[in-house]
């Protein structure tokens, strides 16, 4: 039997999704806090000793002020989640959880939109030329 998590393939990813799980139905069914709208975990990182782990979030409305008080809450409500998450996962370590607002997904719709706005330009910018389009090039070697 194996010695320690190191030799157990993907162990830390399995927690890590466990963790996920678990304290998305935590946080939508037992933490009644009203500032702390309608998130979504979209992550957790594990320590290799499984002392801490990062929760990335987000929210439904990205609005700075938003996403500051909901981290504060968060952060405040850390220990009554880990707490609950002590009933659910049976491991050794149970790790301290640690809120971190995920913004690649407003990093993504950000990309999206230049993207989007480049495109637009390259288009205005070049006019197909009508007598390029009537007239094939000719081949001045034949």
């Amino acid at each position: 039997m194996a010695k320690n998590s190191k030799s157990i393939p993907g162990r830390g990813l399995r927690i890590a999704d466990q963790i996920q799980r678990d304290l998305s139905v935590i946080i939508s069914t037992e933490l009644k806090d009203p500032r702390v709208g309608m998130i979504t975990l979209t992550e957790v990182q594990v320590t290799p000793d499984y002392a801490h782990a990062k929760v990335f979030f987000t929210t439904l409305r990205d609005a700075p002020d938003q996403v500051a008080t909901t981290l504060q809450s968060l952060t405040k409500a850390a220990g009554f989640l880990r707490m609950h998450l002590g009933k659910c996962l049976h491991i050794h370590t149970l790790p301290q959880l640690h809120f971190v607002h995920d913004t690649s997904t407003l990093n993504g719709i950000n990309m999206s939109r230049l993207i989007d706005a480049a495109i637009a330009t390259n288009r205005t910018d070049v006019e197909p030329s009508s007598d390029q389009d009537d007239h094939p090039k000719s081949d001045s070697n034949s």
